[in-house]
């Protein structure tokens, strides 16, 4: 059980960023067994949550994990993969080519003149905040004959250090998608305050799922906006307590990374 305002596993950093230390998993049984015991605190979070443990979906994340040590985490079993560098997560699927059934999310901030790569080989994109990147990919898909799914990304933390929309230009913004039929919206996505704070990370999670609601009170017509994706390794088990339907889970999986969060999720920058 959470404590009541802490979350597990971690610890505060000088930086303010809460981190975890997960063992990293070198073998087929070490995946399996940490997919195990990921699989036990969904299902744990969604009986706290009345909810039936079908309803979430886990997206595994292989950032910064070379390609022979997800192919070891494919041989237990996972077929999605989260990356959120699309440079990498397409070296890897050239890596992988022979595992033809794994389905790749790109889950970071998208330059425009990186949409070729992500319409070539995702299968769907978490981060959309721009009519610009959302017009390249549409282009980029219609000449693929490919269509992606997509998540509008939103900034619930009001940080400046992160991508996303901010809550109340998410309304116009969805009206305006249905002129790229390419693009299959399927929700939101957000990442919460990096924090231990139980009182800090929460209010992210419920102003993601209560935009959700409104917006589906006034979403175009034939719009999915059931979606959200929230929460990660530290924190998916309070992002499930307040709806999420997909958590991205990396270090509970793969073992810890090298660097903190803030490293990998740098702060925003203008596209170029």
């Amino acid at each position: 059980m959470l404590k009541e305002n802490t979350l597990p596993n971690q610890t505060d950093t000088p930086d303010g960023i809460a981190h975890a230390d997960y063992p990293q998993a070198r073998t087929v049984e070490d995946f399996t067994t940490n997919l195990a015991a990921v699989q036990r605190r969904i299902a744990l979070a969604c009986a706290r949550a009345g909810r039936d443990a079908g309803s979430v979906r886990l997206l595994p994340v292989s950032k910064t994990v070379d390609a022979e040590r997800v192919r070891l985490s494919y041989q237990a079993g996972i077929r999605q993969l989260g990356e959120n560098k699309v440079q990498e997560a397409y070296s890897k699927w050239e890596a992988l080519s022979d595992l033809t059934d794994i389905q790749w999310s790109v889950i970071g901030h998208l330059q425009t003149n990186k949409a070729k790569l992500v319409a070539r080989f995702a299968s769907e994109f978490q981060a959309l905040d721009s009519l610009r990147v959302a017009e390249e990919l549409d282009r980029r898909l219609q000449a693929e004959g490919r269509a992606l799914d997509v998540f509008v990304q939103v900034n619930t933390s009001g940080e400046a250090s992160k991508y996303g929309l901010a809550p109340e230009d998410v309304e116009a913004f969805v009206q305006a998608l249905p002129a790229f039929q390419s693009l299959r919206v399927k929700g939101f996505m957000t990442l919460a305050i990096f924090s231990s704070d139980v009182d800090r990370v929460r209010p992210c999670f419920v102003r993601l799922r209560d935009l959700r609601d409104r917006m589906r009170q006034t979403a175009p017509a034939g719009m999915d906006l059931s979606g959200l994706s929230m929460g990660m390794s530290g924190d998916f088990e309070l992002a499930i307590e307040e709806g999420a339907t997909v958590v991205r889970v990396g270090q509970a999986i793969y073992g810890s990374r090298a660097q903190p969060d803030s490293y990998y999720w740098p702060a925003a920058q203008a596209d170029t």
